[in-house]
């Protein structure tokens, strides 16, 4: 009886009404206001992983970047964009035992010449456990938790961009 065809096809139409009627939406792309359709970044380091997530980002929202400051009505300035790890613990043979990774990004936002953004700064900080034993992939789990991070702060950043108005 339970494994019946309708019973199925009644639990999935009431999960479904369960879930449209508590406002779940899945997150689409941001938003942006009209004025940052034209962007222009300026960065240092256009090859970390904040740059690299942050234009995948303005581009999958039809955000057109150029590399031309005077074509552009906003520009976003990426002042700090820091990554790297502080030891937090030891163990009995002073071998290194839990790692802090963190980010830390600074910037502001002109549109048409007026700063919207004034300089702001964004850190985030993850924990890790380190094993000497397995170094190889201890070094692959650092990568993916700093490439965590730094989806977090694309987050982070492209929420305030779509808090100006």
């Amino acid at each position: 009886m339970w494994s019946s065809e309708p019973f199925r096809h009644a639990l999935l139409a009431l999960a479904l009404l369960a879930l449209a009627g508590c406002g779940f939406q899945f997150r689409g792309t941001p938003d942006f206001p009209p004025q940052m359709a034209v962007m222009h970044i300026a960065a240092a380091d256009r090859y970390s992983p904040f740059y690299r997530k942050l234009v995948t980002v303005l581009r999958r929202s039809d955000v057109t970047l150029t590399d031309d400051p005077t074509a552009a009505r906003t520009i976003l300035r990426i002042i700090t964009d820091d990554t790297g790890r502080r030891l937090l613990s030891v163990t009995a043979r002073n071998m290194p035992a839990e790692y802090e990774l963190y980010y830390r990004v600074r910037f502001s936002v002109d549109v048409d010449g007026v700063e919207v953004v004034p300089l702001e700064q964004l850190a985030l900080t993850r924990d890790f456990a380190f094993d000497e034993t397995k170094v190889l992939g201890k070094a692959a789990e650092e990568e993916i938790i700093r490439d965590a991070i730094a989806s977090n702060l694309v987050g982070l950043v492209t929420r305030r961009l779509t808090a100006v108005r």
